[in-house]
């Protein structure tokens, strides 16, 4: 039995709107799982911090104060300004957080030698010591939890993870 042509290029158009409508529904579920995957990560990672927040011993640093340490142990001195941008709040925000870390020692303020008139932050020998303790202790209480209640093929995921996690921070 032969096909009239124009029976042939239905076909045709039938088989390339299946293949768009496959593609498309591929696409949506694609995007919807990323959506959920976005919920999940933000519900854990909510979780992970106000555990982490609501555990802090008293006189040890907040989370945005512990968060500026680590930006300048990690990128080096910068402006209240630029702490304010990265970290994501405002410059008054950032500037009480600085005062208090100034204040514990934790950092010091000196006019830019290129700038006078902007002032740079950096971290001091006690922020340094401070922040290493801090990370030490959080490290330890973390790894408690972690060799008590997660199976080695679960610690290897989380590893695998640690770099994604940081990595999707940066990005937000």
């Amino acid at each position: 039995m032969t096909q009239q042509p124009g029976r042939q290029d239905r076909s045709a158009e039938a088989a390339e709107a299946a293949e768009a409508t496959e593609a498309t529904e591929a696409t949506e579920a694609a995007a919807t799982g990323e959506a959920n995957l976005g919920g999940a990560l933000y519900d854990a990672i909510g979780l992970v911090a106000r555990r982490l927040r609501h555990s802090r011993a008293p006189g040890e640093l907040s989370l945005p104060e512990r968060s500026a340490l680590s930006r300048l142990a990690a990128a080096g001195p910068a402006s209240a300004a630029e702490l304010a941008r990265a970290e994501q709040v405002t410059a008054q925000a950032m500037g009480t957080v600085v005062n208090g870390l100034e204040t514990r020692g934790f950092v010091r303020r000196r006019p830019d030698p290129h700038d006078r008139r902007r002032i740079i932050v950096s971290l001091t020998e006690t922020g340094e010591d401070v922040l290493r303790r801090k990370r030490e202790a959080r490290g330890r209480q973390l790894a408690t939890v972690l060799t008590e209640r997660f199976t080695p093929a679960e610690l290897q995921t989380l590893a695998a993870a640690a770099p994604l996690l940081e990595r999707l921070g940066e990005h937000l």
